[in-house]
């Protein structure tokens, strides 16, 4: 049955364990995201020190992203990952003290936000990494599928929810407090996680499929193969192109101008703008446990692309749009359909990617993606000025799609699919190289089998 299908990651400890440290650290990101902001105006701080504290915390992902895709493929994933735990929960509840006792400052707060920020540039392409360690390929997307659901959930929904009730009820200082019981919560479970991953693969990142470890090399020489192998592997280079110019163009529309749409096409205000955004929240987590109820698509490539261009198209028309229902159903599609293709996304790296390469080609998918989010934000305000507010809209809904299909054709993805079938696990780790690339000088791992999701739109 699908809905058991979406359930057999759950039969493994590892796994088990995984998750639901995942999960409470991520109800923790949550609700921090709350608390942080009102214990900013706590300590009578504004817009400008609140967009400090929250940059803190960008900068800190950002310029360590790719120094965290290469930590994850030297470093035993399992020590990182607990290590990562470790370090925010020390942060978190020295924040904690510091506001229980009074002697909070911003400072505490920006270096505080800016560590985290370090924590994830290290954790998720750890996490990345080691979910094919711990699971069999026919069980990946429902596991990337659970992940998908459980986010918006609980890190957009659920979370900020308590947050602001123990923010209303007591003060930020206890939101801050329940932040890190939830660090401490997951580093406990996560202390539970075996040394030895499944299947009896060495719980190294910096080992061969073969289980012995490879020669160390100079970091440059990591990094420049991790982008050296995504070059010459056209799915994966033409998928992050067409990340790159969706994300240039949609996320300041929608997270910058939706807000004025609101106000002067729909006559809302700010409760209007969240229900929108939590509606799209919510197609995203419908679409992303359906996708995880079904086998991978055997035409997967196709599938996600088609689900991402064509997903974008409902934007074009947001701009001229006057209902309300209008726009949600627009949102609506547009968080589901990129629901699937995260999914299946977050499966095909863990899938097609050689295993020692696959924490940092997951850092190089977070990194083309968070890099250019503040610009798109910083271009739409100008955007907005100088253009109408509706072709902006059709621009950025229709050069999308249009760009899914270029990817499609230049990287020659259905072609592809289908020399490289992934249905039912049949093609096991490590099963081959770029279909352009030369054969390689060196040995650097035999092959392509295969987080979020979180990198790609």
């Amino acid at each position: 049955m699908p809905a058991l299908r979406a359930l057999r990651p759950f039969a493994h400890r590892e796994y088990r364990v995984l998750i639901t440290a995942l999960a409470i650290s991520i109800f923790g990101s949550g609700m921090w995201a709350v608390a942080m902001v009102y214990e900013v105006i706590h300590l009578g701080g504004g817009p400008l020190e609140l967009s400090v504290v929250a940059a803190a915390g960008s900068v800190g992902l950002v310029t360590f992203l790719l120094a965290g895709g290469i930590a994850a493929d030297r470093v035993p994933q399992r020590l990182l990952i607990i290590a990562v735990e470790g370090a925010n929960l020390a942060v978190v509840a020295t924040v904690s003290g510091l506001a229980l006792a009074g002697l909070l400052e911003l400072w505490h707060l920006a270096l505080g936000a800016f560590v985290l920020g370090v924590g994830a540039a290290f954790f998720f392409p750890a996490y990345s990494a080691i979910l094919p360690r711990i699971l069999p390929p026919e069980d990946l997307l429902a596991a990337n599928g659970l992940e998908g659901t459980m986010r918006p959930l609980f890190q957009q929904a659920a979370a900020p929810a308590v947050a602001g009730i123990l923010v209303a009820a007591l003060s930020p200082a206890y939101a801050v407090t329940g932040v890190a019981a939830c660090h401490l919560a997951a580093f406990c479970i996560l202390n539970l996680l075996p040394r030895q991953p499944a299947a009896g693969v060495p719980d190294s990142g910096g080992a061969t499929e073969s289980g012995q470890p490879r020669a160390r090399t100079s970091l440059r020489h990591d990094l420049r193969e991790g982008v050296s192998y995504t070059v010459r592997t056209p799915w994966l280079l033409w998928t992050l192109l067409w990340a790159c110019i969706s994300v240039l163009f949609l996320i300041g529309p929608i997270e910058v101008l939706i807000p004025f749409v609101v106000r002067d096409q729909l006559g809302g205000d700010a409760r209007m703008f969240g229900f929108l955004l939590a509606i799209m929240g919510v197609g995203g987590a419908a679409a992303s446990l359906a996708t995880a109820s079904f086998p991978l698509p055997r035409r997967y490539l196709t599938v996600m692309m088609v689900s991402w261009g064509a997903g974008s198209l409902p934007i074009a028309a947001v701009g001229i749009m006057d209902s309300f229902w209008a726009v949600a159903a627009a949102l609506f599609i547009f968080g589901a359909t990129g629901g699937v293709g995260m999914v299946i996304w977050g499966t095909l790296l863990q899938r097609r990617v050689p295993p020692h390469l696959l924490g940092r080609v997951s850092s190089l998918d977070f990194f083309v993606s968070l890099a250019l989010m503040p610009v798109s934000m910083a271009l739409a305000g100008p955007a907005a000025e100088a253009l109408p507010v509706w072709l902006i809209f059709l621009v950025a809904g229709t050069v999308c799609p249009a760009m899914a299909v270029v990817a499609m054709v230049v990287a020659r993805m259905p072609a592809d699919e289908l020399a490289h079938p992934l249905t039912g696990g049949e093609e096991p780790a490590g099963g081959e190289e770029p279909a352009d690339a030369p054969a390689p000088a060196e040995s650097s791992g035999p092959g392509q089998p295969g987080p979020d999701q979180r990198g790609v739109t």
